[in-house]
């Protein structure tokens, strides 16, 4: 469906039994809402589960300009209200994980609970530099430049020679993202930091991360050692879209979670 949220057109599905639970799914950057496919087909028998594309992916708006994640947290939370959710579980995925612990942070009274997946949380000078290279690329020459490079970057060389059929879902996901969206968000991870806030949830929170995404592991170790009673999982494995590379394990994780925060 297509709800008209915080000034845009934003696209959601929803599945499962009237009255269950909810579990709001959240995407990366240069992703949509099939991301989340295995996992909303696993939950949709005990759970309400809601998917959505993010500002500027998959069938959602894509504005012109720099986004950031004031905006991406007002998305969600207008999509919320539209819908009539009370309260949810969230689980997001790199930007989707900002994006999530955010609204934690910000409507706690909102959230049963909350798991974030392969993201440090906070920008760099470093990672800013690349970020704006990117933005320049997608600008002179569309998103085409910017597949393979990003296919090699989230997943472990492994994974990458063995071609499973997710690589391809990626690449295609990748490639069909607007500009106009890849530059509005890419500017958002460009300039965040939602440590602070990760460290001062008041919901129960999973920081789950693939073992080979790079320096992001260490990162979101520390994210779970500045807040007591969170946990923390490493997805053997996987890489940066540790949901897509190491499903069955990805799930079990997940169930665990859900079941914990119920």
């Amino acid at each position: 469906m297509h709800l008209q949220v915080n000034g845009i057109g934003i696209h959601c599905e929803v599945e499962g039994a009237d009255g269950a639970p909810w579990v709001v799914f959240s995407n990366s950057l240069v992703t949509n809402l099939t991301m989340w496919d295995a996992q909303a087909a696993m939950l949709r028998q005990k759970f309400r589960v809601l998917r959505y594309d993010q500002r500027g992916h998959g069938g959602t708006e894509a504005t012109a300009g720099r986004y950031d994640f004031d905006l991406l947290i007002a998305d969600l939370a207008g999509l919320l209200d539209a819908l009539g959710v009370a309260r949810a579980h969230l689980v997001g995925l790199s930007m989707g994980g900002v994006t999530v612990l955010g609204l934690a942070a910000r409507f706690p009274e909102r959230v049963d609970s909350v798991v974030v997946c392969d993201t440090g949380a906070a920008s760099s000078p470093e990672s800013a530099r690349a970020w704006e290279e990117r933005i320049a690329l997608a600008q002179a020459q569309g998103m085409d430049p910017l597949v393979e490079p990003t296919v090699t970057r989230w997943c472990p060389p492994e994974i990458v020679a063995a071609a499973p059929p997710h690589l391809d879902r990626l690449r295609q996901m990748i490639r069909t993202t607007p500009v106009n969206g890849f530059v509005g968000c890419a500017a958002a991870l460009a300039d965040h930091d939602m440590r602070p806030a990760a460290a001062a949830l008041r919901v129960p929170a999973t920081f789950v991360v693939g073992e080979k995404d790079g320096t992001t592991p260490a990162a979101m170790r520390r994210l779970h050692d500045s807040l007591p009673g969170s946990r923390y999982e490493v997805i053997p494995g996987a890489g940066h879209i540790a949901n897509l590379d190491q499903p069955e394990h990805f799930d079990r994780v997940l169930g665990d979670c859900l079941r914990a925060g119920a």
